[in-house]
């Protein structure tokens, strides 16, 4: 298939390695004898019909950005799929434009809009979309992860070996809030590589809503437990999705709250990090216990850093292959490696019917990999109380005697 003009574009939050696909899709375009255009800040501008919000990509512009953090494009949440006129407004930019084929680059709110222009431009504009998303949480097949994972992963970790440090230098606990919504493979993937004290994802509450309360209850066993082993510090970590499962009676902010272009709830602006640290200090305060907890929020530093060598291996593959994939005349696929070969994945594979939004794959709490993770941290759990000397240590540590120990954790555990 001869493509004359290529467009590409990306949605969502930023992620490291976007540049890098940026810049093998203009390349790969170029030297098949296609012209790349990249459109700024997603669809905001296409969605309002306006066609000026875009240029032409060169060699020059491109060669040496695919180590670069951020993205020399801009990125926008718009969704097309939500207003029947932004969508034929993209649709009607895109042709006046003589754009043929275009390339997505987005994560799970990215597919309603790509899957759209696929399948209401008449088939005269064919689309395919990279996955990227430092969330993990695309459905694809295991154990493939999304551009951007890793080095937002790799940053999280230098950030929480910081505050291990400094936790065990000043004698004090740290509660860290990272970013990733709606699922916790952000924060599992971060504390399991640094060794965090304990981290909190929601997928490990089966029945879905989430009580502040058992947040909080996970953690204090965790200062009782590190306690009784003799260590005054520690560092916690947090999924910030848990927001998304309390109820609104429980945190009154969530009546409020700003929501994103999608609808999904602005979690960062919930104060959670505040909230557990107030509650379990004022817990153990009433046990005669003093405990220093900070709280931090580990987050927009992580989507725009520079690739580690992996994300900027796996995007240059990626841009690549979707260049290869358009020009053999296929699309309405997401792009992906699988066993070291390019792999479409049709969007109705990717697209849930029901809402006619993006898959999401949540955590395994049933795999090894998590049941080793979890095993690595220190939490309270039914080891813990079958040692009636360490039940009365981890009793004393707590500032309550065995009976009470027993009655506030042995049940939760």
């Amino acid at each position: 298939m001869a493509i004359k003009r290529l467009g590409i574009l990306v949605g969502g939050g930023p992620a490291p390695g976007v540049n890098g696909v940026i810049a093998a899709v203009a390349l790969e375009a170029i030297d098949s004898g296609c012209t790349p255009i990249g459109f700024h800040d997603g669809f905001e501008w296409l969605a309002q019909r306006y066609t000026d919000e875009q240029h032409e990509l060169t060699h020059d512009e491109v060669s040496r950005v695919h180590l670069d953090g951020g993205c020399l494009l801009g990125t926008s949440r718009t969704d097309i799929t939500r207003d029947s006129q932004s969508l034929a407004n993209a649709i009607a930019a895109l042709k006046k434009l003589e754009i043929e084929t275009l390339v997505t680059v987005g994560g799970d709110d990215l597919v309603a809009s790509s899957t759209a222009i696929e399948q209401k431009s008449d088939g005269m504009i064919k689309v395919v979309q990279i996955p990227k998303s430092i969330d993990n949480d695309l459905p694809l097949p295991a154990p493939q992860i999304t551009l951007g994972y890793e080095t937002a992963r790799h940053v999280g970790v230098g950030i929480v070996e910081s505050l291990m440090e400094d936790a065990q230098t000043t004698g004090r606990w740290y509660i860290g809030v990272t970013m990733g919504r709606p699922t916790g493979h952000l924060t599992l993937g971060i504390g399991f590589a640094a060794s965090a004290t304990c981290t909190v994802i929601p997928e490990e509450f089966s029945e879905g809503r989430i009580c502040l309360a058992d947040i909080c209850q996970i953690i204090e066993g965790s200062i009782i437990k590190r306690r009784a082993m003799g260590k005054n510090h520690g560092v916690v970590l947090l999924s910030e999705a848990l927001s998304e499962h309390f109820s609104p009676e429980e945190v009154t902010e969530l009546q409020d709250v700003d929501r994103d272009a999608q609808g999904n709830i602005r979690v960062a602006e919930i104060d959670l990090g505040r909230k557990v640290k107030s509650e379990v200090q004022a817990r153990l305060e009433k046990r005669g216990i003093k405990v220093t907890i900070v709280d931090k929020t580990i987050g927009y530093e992580l989507r725009c850093a520079p690739p580690v060598p992996y994300d900027a291996e796996h995007a240059r593959d990626l841009g690549y292959a979707a260049v290869n994939h358009l020009q053999a005349g296929m699309s309405g696929v997401m792009i992906t490696i699988q066993d070291g070969e390019f792999t479409p994945v049709p969007f109705h594979d990717v697209i849930d019917q029901r809402t006619g939004r993006g898959k999401l794959r949540p955590v395994d709490v049933t795999s090894e990999s998590y049941r080793i993770a979890f095993d690595y941290m220190v939490r309270l759990n039914h080891k813990d109380f079958q040692s009636e000397a360490w039940v009365e240590q981890l009793a004393k540590a707590s500032g309550q005697n065995v009976s009470e120990f027993k009655t506030r954790f042995a049940k939760f555990v």
